[in-house]
């Protein structure tokens, strides 16, 4: 069985989930068959901001980044990528959206975790696919559908 190491780094003043929690999520949604390293970086609005803008051409704070790291050939490495996750874009969203902050956190993470394994939803194909892998991983976790 492979297992995913969890490096949280906190850069935010929001309430912001225990690294515990953190790592259950993340595990969670691994699928990989092999061992791999995740960081899962907590920022504020203007880290967010300026990632989105420099890397996205999106000049706002968004919910989640996700920067896969593409091991060169030949280079031991078990470093799957980088999730950016906003606090207080997150905890927005679950107030707008009617959700704990728990479930809308895990679920930022659940998928965040999917976009670093390739997963998109760039269309309607990808989107159910990636949604359905979501509702599933979230269910088992004890989460409602997130997109109810």
């Amino acid at each position: 069985m492979s297992t995913l190491a969890v490096e949280v780094q906190r850069a935010a003043d929001e309430p912001l989930p225990a690294d515990a929690a953190l790592t259950r999520w993340a595990e969670a949604a691994w699928q990989g068959e092999a061992d791999a390293e995740v960081v899962i970086r907590l920022v504020g609005a203007d880290e967010s901001q300026a990632l989105n803008r420099d890397y996205r051409g999106k000049d706002r704070p968004t919910n989640v980044l996700s920067f896969p790291f593409d091991v060169p050939p030949g280079v031991p490495c078990d470093h799957l990528g980088d999730l950016v996750i906003c606090a207080p874009v997150v905890q927005a969203e679950a107030t707008e959206q009617g959700k704990t902050p728990d479930s809308h956190w895990a679920h930022m993470v659940v998928h965040g975790m999917l976009h670093l394994q390739g997963f998109d939803h760039m269309d309607e194909a990808e989107a159910e696919e990636m949604e359905g892998i979501e509702r599933e991983i979230l269910a088992r976790l004890g989460y409602p559908d997130p997109y109810d």
